[in-house]
């Protein structure tokens, strides 16, 4: 079995039964944790004669299984917010997938590393007992995935750029580099994102076929040292993301604001037509923001053009969190970010910043904490999950992006 490797960061979590991932998520099903529950006798139990515990996907129903719903929500939430297979079996006789969350496993040679879905509200809040009390859990739910899953024991590291393979330790040595860019508390996470930017091109003009070890950690130091004078202090001294950038960022941040299931769906509730009107509302940029997320209040594009002023260092604090837990984790790329190359799944991590900071926004009513929670929540909730920031076009969106020198912009044009 491959061993746990420890959070490296100040987070605290403990569920608080707010039922959020038992309305939001469809929770899909093997064949063996389906008989284990239809052995259950449901069937006996009050409010469930007749009802299916199970419903299939995919044309005709001969697509994956999962956990069935009604009134919006899974249907074994019961009063007062608990699990009823919890309440009259145990944690073990839940899916794994209900056990796992909110925890992230990220297989990483040989051992796994540990992430967080701050979707989840008391992750984002940071409520509960710090994440390292969690690891005998952890190491069970590890066990029972590789059991699973046998392959991930021997997954390859990611590229970090197209052609460009180093092994697993070599990685780890990349992400202890941006861990200690992200951590430095002299610059604002701004400035830190744009940091990690700026060494990942300098990374791409180099080839590491024979710089390995400690011979990479002296080189990723010179640079990690440099950085100072590569990335302009005040963000107000970039120029502004230009009309292409924003087009494409707007199309990006739809992506991440668009619920299409649970009972905070938005617009998809309405069906594709009201999607594709969506879709030509964000590419216009103009006039009232669809509501394709139910959390979003009605609000304009234009207001959401309007600055703030800086961060809170409450705000800074939960920020460096987030950026720190998925950068330890390795959850920005390989197969928990639709097999991205290192340095393309960083981008897109440093794209959530921007995309963070305008949903923010919306929430202008609420203490600033308390609208970035919430739009950190919302963003989080697709990254890596929302199938269509994996597809083909949205990835060349990217790319186009980068290419243009856009992503540190918009980092700093929604900082401000």
């Amino acid at each position: 079995m491959l061993s746990v490797r420890a959070l490296p960061v100040l987070q605290n979590w403990d569920c608080s039964g707010c039922t959020n991932c038992c309305r939001d998520y469809v929770v899909h099903v093997s064949d063996e944790e389906a008989q284990r529950i239809e052995e259950q006798g449901w069937e006996k139990q009050p409010g469930y004669e007749g009802v299916a515990l199970f419903k299939r996907e995919g044309f005709l129903g001969r697509g994956r299984r999962s956990l069935n719903q009604r009134d919006g929500a899974c249907v074994f939430l019961g009063e007062g917010g608990r699990c009823r297979i919890h309440e009259k079996f145990g944690s073990a006789a839940k899916p794994l997938a209900c056990r796992v969350y909110p925890f992230v496993l990220v297989p990483s040679g040989d051992e796994w590393r540990v992430g967080l879905r701050f979707a989840c509200p008391s992750v984002a809040e940071g409520k509960g007992r710090p994440v390292n009390q969690h690891l005998g859990d952890v190491r069970e739910y590890a066990g029972l995935l590789e059991r699973q899953n046998p392959e991930v024991t021997v997954l390859s590291s990611p590229a970090l750029q197209s052609g460009q393979q180093v092994p697993w330790d070599d990685i780890a040595t990349f992400v202890q580099a941006l861990a200690a860019v992200m951590g430095d508390r002299n610059d604002r996470v701004e400035r830190r994102l744009r940091k990690c930017l700026v060494l990942a091109g300098l990374c791409r003009t180099a080839k590491f076929d024979k710089i390995g070890g400690e011979r990479l950690e002296e080189f990723l130091g010179i640079l990690v040292n440099a950085l100072d004078d590569e990335a302009p202090r005040d963000p107000k001294s970039l120029p502004p993301p230009t009309r292409i950038g924003r087009i494409l960022f707007r199309q990006l941040v739809a992506l991440y604001a668009r619920k299409d299931s649970g009972e905070n769906a938005g617009l998809a509730r309405r069906g594709r037509v009201a999607l594709l009107g969506a879709a030509l509302g964000f590419a216009r940029g103009t006039g009232a923001v669809p509501r394709v997320h139910g959390l979003m209040p009605e609000t304009t594009f234009e207001k959401l053009e309007e600055h703030p002023g800086p961060w809170s260092m409450e705000c800074e604090e939960l920020l460096e969190r987030y950026y720190l837990t998925k950068l330890h984790s390795l959850q920005f790329a390989g197969p928990t970010n639709f097999r991205m190359n290192f340095w393309e799944g960083l981008e897109s991590l440093v794209l959530t910043f921007p995309a963070i900071g305008w949903l923010s926004r919306a929430f202008a009513d609420q203490r600033r904490i308390d609208a970035l929670r919430l739009a950190l929540r919302i963003v989080d909730d697709g990254f890596g999950y929302h199938p269509l920031l994996g597809s083909m076009r949205q990835r060349l969106a990217m790319r186009i992006l980068s290419f243009r020198g856009e992503i540190p912009k918009l980092a700093a044009w929604y900082s401000r």
